[in-house]
């Protein structure tokens, strides 16, 4: 690992860049342009957002580098709709988007320029070349497939440009000794080849005793135009990251602060967990002439994970926490999680009259291929009454001990493969009925197979399914600045897992309804979408009230709310940027948690998913001492929210503010400043269980430096 940091460092020096445009819009020309390679974006088409029915929000590079955002799961907080889920000790991005995640044991699913990047376990996802995150609201099965029916994020990434040559380069250095260097460096080889070479490095200590991290990454891009209508493009991911696997801070009787949010409950000793990513991507489109295009892909990526960790034992009669008020019995475990997923397809898009009818059409199909392995193994303490210091691997919460006696050895629990495999079909017509009236209608068939390999013993299920999910919109543009729209979709996800009877668990399905309005003013320099939604999803796993142990689908959930969306620039060139959401999501079945098979009642809400969720942040350049200025603050606020299914536990809402700025120094180097939780909030960003509670971080600043060329 050591020379792979020396390689990595010597290539951050070696090829600066991170990319920032210049305050006067000079410099380095991808902050402003969307197009970087010609390769336009699969399944969605290309339609002006006025024209599209249904909700659509964009983070962009400029907010990712104003606020020093690193990892992708602080990015989404920009977006109220967005809500943080049990982030598996801070070993994945979790999320749920308009009140729904996905399969808590899983991270969650996300797109990388349109390929699956979510699935498998390759760590956080850092935001070294992204050049925006797009969040599609709503169900999208009817042109990606699978899904969650709150909503899809995509990552744009950065990729090679034709005829240009540019780079530059950031160091940064903040609280708690955390060090980081980007990378960024394009090569134009005339009007046929691009390279573009970006690289990240990491080390950081944490406000959690004992937690640090390092991470790193390289992440090209190679273009080449093989004639004047046709462009191929490879990207490669590589990354590594080791860190402490760390649950967090727990409470007492359902109350929070009874230990600082600085305490770490685990063992220094397990050593960090090593996740690594291995990802290619290769896609190639032809333009036919200037109203069709085909557009073909393939994505290659293995993940893994593995390492030790202690955590809380969350089974009441195991936990001596509940006698004595400061014992805290522990598991240890030991994950070794690896995965590959395969993803091949092709699209073609074109825009054509019919009957003096106007049409834009996408139609296309893919084939899908995932393995997911998981060798996890672990020790419990026993019965509470009668544990001891060393059986119980007992940490005193209130004067913690770390190695005070030897780790106990871990036993096996489960040796699992889980093997998906899909193929699907899809088309969708929008179809201008006026100058201002259009429908969307389409829809996509999807063939799935599950096949799940418990490897101690030899016992294998398997399950099929076939489903068809349609989707329907209209859009009217009112006037040349506003448009109203509505649309309804429906949804599908694979359960992974058997019941007592050994059957594959059939799919999670979904519904969903939305309308509103979107705006566009001052010539697009401020643009914002209001909408309504309902989301209905059934067949969600719960606990078989016959069958201790076991699940069957038999859950059903809504999720309904109210979003303002609003980014862009107002006149006098003040940058805004404004997110609120109200999400009511609840139960909508009697049943028990799947987890501790406790009561679920019909009405109560779903867990991490506040009611109100409010993201706003205003900027503006300046010219000061014949220098330019950028300022910028911004205010978080999450209400309260459930913080363990099935209880009354509650973590509390908090309110955050930032501060950023930046000056540039010289034509090419800028010095830059943030300040995160100025007021040195104490909150708590998700949890699991009572035992099992994320601590956000306190006051925390850096200051870097950024050189272009």
């Amino acid at each position: 690992m050591r020379t792979s940091l020396v390689a990595v460092m010597a290539m951050l020096l070696a090829a600066p860049a991170y990319a920032q445009a210049a305050p006067d819009g000079q410099g380095d020309p991808q902050a402003s342009d969307v197009v970087v390679s010609g390769i336009r974006p699969a399944y969605l088409g290309e339609f002006s957002e006025l024209e599209t029915p249904r909700a659509f929000a964009t983070i962009d590079q400029r907010t990712l580098e104003d606020n020093v955002i690193l990892r992708l799961t602080d990015a989404l907080d920009f977006n109220a709709s967005i809500a943080r889920q049990n982030n598996f000790g801070g070993l994945w991005d979790s999320f749920a988007v308009r009140g729904f995640a996905g399969d808590e044991n899983l991270p969650s699913g996300y797109l990388v320029n349109g390929f699956n990047g979510g699935r498998g376990f390759g760590g956080p996802r850092d935001v070294a070349g992204v050049e925006r995150i797009e969040i599609l609201k709503g169900p999208n099965a009817a042109l990606f497939g699978r899904g969650e029916p709150g909503g899809t994020v995509n990552i744009v990434t950065k990729r090679a440009r034709f005829d240009r040559t540019f780079g530059t380069a950031s160091g940064l250095y903040g609280s708690f000794d955390r060090a980081r260097g980007d990378a960024d460096v394009n090569v134009g080889i005339g009007k046929a080849v691009a390279v573009r070479l970006i690289g990240f490095y990491e080390s950081a200590d944490s406000f959690r005793e004992t937690v640090n991290s390092e991470r790193y990454g390289f992440l090209p891009s190679f273009s080449v135009r093989l004639g004047d209508a046709t462009t191929l493009t490879y990207d490669l991911e590589l990354t590594r990251s080791a860190t402490d696997f760390d649950r967090g801070v727990l409470a007492i009787n359902g109350v929070l602060g009874t230990i600082p949010r600085s305490r770490f409950l685990g063992e220094p000793g397990d050593g960090p967990l090593r996740a690594t990513v291995n990802g290619h991507q290769l896609q190639l489109q032809h333009d036919l002439n200037e109203k069709w295009s085909v557009l073909l892909g393939a994505s290659y990526r293995e993940t893994s994970l593995e390492g030790f960790s202690t955590e809380a034992e969350l089974t009441r009669s195991r936990q001596r926490l509940f006698i004595d008020g400061r014992s805290l019995s522990r598991q240890r475990r030991f994950r070794d999680y690896d995965a590959e997923h395969f993803v091949v397809r092709g699209e073609v898009s074109g825009d054509f009259t019919l009957g003096g009818v106007r049409n834009r059409i996408l139609a296309g199909g893919d084939y899908d291929s995932f393995d997911n392995g998981q060798l996890f193994l672990r020790f419990r303490p026993p019965a509470a009454a009668g544990q001891t210091l060393v059986s119980g691997n007992i940490i005193d919460i209130r004067n913690p001990v770390y190695g005070q006696f030897p780790l106990p050895a871990v036993g096996p629990q489960t040796d699992r493969l889980d093997t998906q495999r899909a193929y699907g079909f899809y088309v969708q017509d929008q179809i201008s009925l006026t100058d201002t009236l259009q429908i969307r209608l389409g829809g996509r068939y999807d063939d799935f197979s599950l096949r799940t390999l418990n490897r101690a013993n030899g016992i294998a299920q398997s399950r099929a399914a076939s489903r068809l999910s349609p989707q329907a919109g209209i859009v009217w543009r009112a006037t040349p600045w506003l448009s109203l729209f509505v649309a309804y979709g429906e949804g599908f996800r694979s359960n992974i897992g058997a019941d007592v009877t050994g059957r594959v668990f059939d799919p999670e399905t979904s519904k969903s309804i939305e309308g509103g309005a979107k705006l566009s003013l001052f010539d697009g320099a401020l643009n914002g979408t209001f909408s309504v939604f309902s989301l209905r999803r059934d067949n969600v796993l719960v606990a078989d009230p016959a069958n201790p142990g076991f699940s069957v689908p038999l859950g059903r959930a809504g999720s309904d709310g109210v979003e303002l969306d609003i980014n862009g620039q107002l006149p006098g060139k003040v940058d805004v940027l404004l997110s609120y959401a109200y999400v009511d999501a609840r139960a909508q079945a009697d049943v028990l948690d799947p987890n501790f098979a406790l009561p679920i009642r019909v009405g109560d809400p779903l867990i991490n998913i506040p009611r109100h969720s409010l993201n706003a942040q205003i900027s503006k350049d300046f010219r000061i001492a014949a220098r330019t200025w950028r300022l910028g603050a911004g205010v978080q606020h999450v209400s309260d929210r459930l913080g363990e299914t099935a209880t009354t536990f509650t973590l509390p809402a908090y309110t955050l503010v930032r501060l950023f700025g930046n000056v540039q120094l010289t034509e090419n180097v800028a010095l830059t400043g943030e300040v995160k939780n100025l007021f040195d909030v104490t909150y708590y960003t998700n949890s699991f269980a009572a035992l099992w509670v994320a601590p956000g971080a306190p006051r925390t600043g850096s200051v870097g430096v950024r050189v272009r060329f």
